[in-house]
């Protein structure tokens, strides 16, 4: 097994309809559609026996399609929950199997409930905010590949398999809205989600 301690750090750039007007007000509704893009920052603990000393892994980078709803419970505090696809990473070889190539997949829906501040008047063009919000990340349909059976001692008629622990984390956020109009809006935001998982 490997311990994976991960700072997904992900970066969301999205173009959003506001279902009412003035929609950074208390008590309205937004809906956002776009992109996120993730991009695991990696800290891998060594295969298990039979792999032999310092073989590691790493994670790559995925993009998805996402959206969200934004609730404003007051003019400044609003609850923001991100929805989309899963992503989908590939692990690789790292240490002293860098270049084996990918070892196997995985995909994983992050779910996260924001608290945001937002900074500013509600009917400003401009809000930067900040948030900090609670995730849940749900790993699943893991699959490997003939380079990690090989690695690991396993055979053809027995192969290694993965599986991948689902986890609670913290994630804090900046980011801002610049409204084009009263139905309108940009929203970009940078996060990390903290969290450690066994593979």
């Amino acid at each position: 097994m490997a311990f994976l301690k991960q700072t997904g750090a992900a970066a969301l750039v999205l173009v959003a309809c506001a279902t009412t007007a003035h929609a950074q007000v208390a008590g309205s509704f937004s809906v956002r559609a776009g992109a996120t893009h993730i991009a695991p920052q990696m800290r891998s603990g060594h295969l298990s026996a039979p792999s032999f000393p310092d073989t590691r892994i790493d994670v790559k980078s995925d993009t998805a399609l996402t959206g969200g709803i934004t609730y404003m419970v007051t003019d400044h505090w609003a609850l923001d929950l991100p929805v989309g696809l899963p992503f989908k990473h590939d692990f690789v070889g790292d240490g002293a199997i860098t270049g084996t190539g990918k070892l196997g997949e995985t995909k994983v829906l992050p779910l996260t409930l924001f608290a945001q501040y937002r900074f500013g008047e509600a009917n400003a063009k401009f809000r930067p905010y900040l948030g900090l919000g609670v995730t849940y990340a749900k790993f699943f349909k893991e699959r490997t590949t003939a380079p990690l059976t090989g690695l690991t001692g396993g055979t053809l008629a027995n192969p290694t398999t993965a599986t991948i622990d689902d986890k609670w984390g913290v994630t804090p956020q900046v980011g801002f809205v610049w409204a084009f109009n009263e139905r309108w809006f940009l929203d970009a935001a940078f996060y990390k989600s903290y969290l450690k998982t066994t593979a």
